[in-house]
């Protein structure tokens, strides 16, 4: 089975996948509309490398969304009520990126991860890394 930790992460990652989806749904631009399906594109195989994982180690695959997850995109999409277009979608993933950031950084710091674990996670770390850089990226260009 795997740790509370790893499970949560792989939450995490599916939750940013939406995310994504949905960024793009609300963007306006073609070619940011590209470049989060782009996004999307590397989150989906960062997912399929932690499910893969999951399965290895008899558990369930994360297939839906998490109750937070599920949490933000109700908060995100009340606040879309009021905006919409680059500017919202740019400011979804940018804070969204931050969290998924932080929360692998803090499982690499903690000693939750069993070794297998741990090395699937500190592969994922460097998309994870990517897709904040590109949060950041199309924050200040649709600010």
């Amino acid at each position: 089975m795997a740790t509370t930790t790893f499970k949560s992460l792989t939450d995490t990652t599916f939750d940013s996948v939406e995310g994504y989806r949905k960024a793009a749904e609300k963007a306006d631009s073609p070619q940011l509309k590209q470049a989060l399906h782009q996004r999307c594109q590397k989150r989906e195989q960062t997912l399929s490398q932690m499910n893969a994982e999951l399965q290895r180690q008899g558990d369930e695959l994360v297939t839906k969304g998490t109750m937070t997850g599920e949490a933000h995109q109700l908060w995100a999409s009340i606040t879309d009520m009021f905006e919409s277009g680059n500017e919202a979608a740019a400011e979804r993933v940018e804070e969204g990126e931050d969290y998924i950031k932080e929360k692998f950084e803090s499982a690499l710091n903690d000693d939750d991860l069993d070794p297998q674990e741990r090395a699937i996670v500190q592969q994922c770390y460097a998309e994870i890394c990517e897709g904040e850089k590109f949060g950041d990226m199309i924050a200040r260009q649709h600010d």
